[in-house]
C-alpha cells in the first residue's frame, strides 16, 4: 500500500533529521570552542571539520529530511500509484542518506569532499571518496526523482 511507502519515507526521514539535529551539537561546539557545562564555564572540546561546514552538515541533513516528508505526503495528491511511490521512495531516501554521509564526510576531508582528487580547498583523502562517490550517483538520481514529481503532478 501506498501508505506503508510513506511511513517508511517518513521514518527515514526522522532518522535523517536527527543526524542533522545532533549536527547542531557539533556546530556549537566549534562556534565556542567546547561545551557550556554550567553557565560561564565551558569544557574545550576540539571536534574536526570549520564552522561552515558544521552549518552546513546541521541545516543540509534537515533540509534533506524535510524533502522526503513533504515528497512522503504528497505522494497521493500527485497521483502516484504502488510502483511510482516505490521508484520515488527508493530515490529520495537514498538520496537523503548519501547527502548525510557526505556532510558528514566532509567534515573529516581537507578538500570537503567536493573531489575525489585534491583541490583549492585540500587534499583529498578516503572521507572524501566516502562522502563524494554515493552524493555524485543520487545528484543525479534527486533530478531525475524531482522531473518524476513535476511530470506526475502536471498529468
Amino acid at each position: 500500500m501506498l501508505i506503508d511507502i510513506q511511513r517508511r519515507m517518513i521514518g527515514h526521514a526522522a532518522v535523517i533529521l536527527l543526524i542533522g539535529m545532533l549536527a547542531g551539537v557539533g556546530l556549537l561546539v566549534s562556534l565556542l570552542g567546547g561545551l557550556e557545562v554550567w553557565p560561564g564555564a565551558i569544557l574545550p572540546l576540539q571536534i574536526p571539520g570549520p564552522t561552515d561546514a558544521w552549518v552546513r552538515t546541521h541545516l543540509g541533513g534537515m533540509l534533506n529530511a524535510f524533502l522526503i516528508m513533504i515528497a512522503a505526503l504528497i505522494l497521493p495528491v500527485v497521483g502516484f500509484d504502488l510502483r511510482g511511490g516505490q521508484r520515488l521512495s527508493w530515490m529520495l531516501v537514498g538520496t537523503g542518506w548519501a547527502n548525510t554521509l557526505f556532510y558528514w564526510a566532509a567534515l573529516l576531508s581537507p578538500n570537503r569532499a567536493l573531489t575525489l582528487g585534491d583541490n583549492r580547498f585540500g587534499p583529498s583523502n578516503l572521507a572524501a571518496v566516502i562522502g563524494l562517490a554515493p552524493a555524485l550517483l543520487f545528484t543525479v538520481v534527486s533530478i531525475i526523482a524531482v522531473v518524476l514529481l513535476a511530470r506526475q503532478a502536471f498529468r
